[in-house]
């Protein structure tokens, strides 16, 4: 689910997150690589420095992840739906396949972690399923092929 201002849906907790590990590159991990960076330098020459080449690929790392990080709080909106019947990003969701059940949190693409079993509002199951309530069926298609779920349950 595309949102057409530049808003990226996330939850309050993923919000959250996401604040933490931009304050920590900021105030720890910018001035550790600047140093390291400093230290490399005064090492002598920095043509053929290992570290110093470490040193700088690390930095450029942060600030990428740093601008990456500022945009998604930057364009972040957090998902209003508290509760409710239908599917939507902030729930929890149960569903039913052949002869097992599994159940999903739906999130916001930046904080997804299938892992977890939290799953992006992008990804194709969190697009099939938002929306939708308990009873409905949903087919999507997966990378085993066309998929169907039944939701059973619908949490906030």
């Amino acid at each position: 689910m595309n949102h057409k201002d530049n808003s990226l849906l996330l939850t309050e907790e993923g919000l959250e997150k996401i604040k933490n590990e931009l304050k920590d590159l900021i105030e720890n991990k910018r001035p550790e690589v600047a140093k390291r960076i400093q230290s490399a330098r005064e090492m002598g020459d920095i043509s053929e420095n290992s570290e110093y080449d470490a040193a700088k690929q690390e930095q450029s790392y942060v600030e990428g992840r740093i601008a990456e990080l500022e945009d998604i709080v930057k364009n972040a909106k957090i998902s209003e739906i508290k509760s409710g019947d239908m599917v939507g990003v902030g729930c929890r969701v149960t569903v039913h396949m052949e002869s097992a059940e599994d159940t999903f949190f739906i999130v916001g693409g930046p904080e997804a972690d299938p892992v977890a079993k939290k799953i992006s509002d992008e990804s194709p199951l969190g697009s099939a399923l938002l929306g939708k309530r308990v009873g409905e069926k949903v087919e999507f298609e997966a990378p085993v092929g066309k998929l169907i779920y039944t939701i059973l349950k619908i949490e906030y």
